[in-house]
C-alpha cells in the first residue's frame, strides 16, 4: 500500500512561512514530511522542487562533512523568495542505510576511505534511496511540472521515471568547506554529481 497523506498545519520558520503536510506508509509507519509555499491553488506552471533526504548530522548538528544543512537552508530560502515551491524531505537518513551505518561509514571515512567505499566496505550500496513516494506526495499538492533543485541526475531520472514533468534543474551549489571537500570531490567523480570543477 502507498504512502498516504495524514495531517497539514502552517509552519512560520526563519526563512518564512511554509504549509507543513505529513505523509505516512501505513505499512511501516515510515513518514515522510512535503514543506510547501504558495500552493494554496494549483500552480499554473513550473514549480520549484527539491527533493532532500534526512540528515540528522547535518540537518540538525550543523555537521560540516556534508553540504545537506546549507542545501536544506538555502533551498528554503529560495522558495520563499519565489513565493512557491515544495521540498519533499524523505526519511532516508544515509542516502538510505541509516543513522547506525552512516556512522560506521564515517569512522570509515576518518580512516581515509571516501564515501562510496565506506558503504561498499559495510556490504551496503553506495547508493539505497528509493523515490517511489515523490509522485504520491507531488499529486496531493497538485504539482504538475517541476524544476528540480538539484545537483544529482538520478533524482532527475527517478521522477521522470515515476510520470513526473521535470522541465528544468536549477543548481544548489553551497556549503563548500575544507571537511567536506574530498566528500563533494567523490560525489562528482563517482556519483555523477553535477558541479563544476571551480566549485573545489
Amino acid at each position: 500500500m502507498p504512502i498516504q497523506f495524514v495531517a497539514t498545519s502552517r509552519l512560520p520558520t526563519a526563512f518564512g512561512e511554509f504549509k507543513l503536510s505529513v505523509f505516512q506508509d501505513p505499512e511501516t509507519g515510515e513518514e515522510h514530511v512535503a514543506l510547501s509555499k504558495g500552493l494554496d491553488l494549483p500552480p499554473e506552471g513550473p514549480v520549484l522542487v527539491r527533493v532532500h533526504s534526512e540528515c540528522l548530522t547535518g540537518d540538525a548538528f550543523a555537521s560540516l562533512k556534508c553540504d545537506c544543512g546549507p542545501q536544506l537552508q538555502a533551498t528554503q530560502r529560495l522558495i520563499n523568495d519565489a513565493g512557491q515551491g515544495v521540498i519533499l524531505y524523505l526519511r532516508q537518513e544515509g542516502r538510505g542505510i541509516g543513522l547506525t551505518n552512516k556512522i560506521r561509514a564515517y569512522a570509515l571515512q576518518d580512516q581515509g576511505h571516501d564515501t562510496v567505499d565506506a558503504n561498499l566496505m559495510l556490504n551496503l550500496p553506495a547508493d539505497a534511496r528509493t523515490y517511489e513516494m515523490c509522485s504520491i506526495m507531488l499529486d496531493h499538492l497538485q504539482v504538475k511540472q517541476v524544476k528540480l533543485i538539484t545537483n544529482n541526475p538520478l533524482k532527475i531520472e527517478a521522477l521522470t521515471s515515476q510520470g513526473i514533468d521535470v522541465v528544468g534543474r536549477v543548481a544548489l551549489t553551497v556549503g563548500l568547506n575544507p571537511f567536506n571537500e574530498q566528500y563533494l570531490k567523490t560525489k562528482h567523480d563517482r556519483m555523477s554529481h553535477m558541479y563544476k570543477k571551480d566549485d573545489f
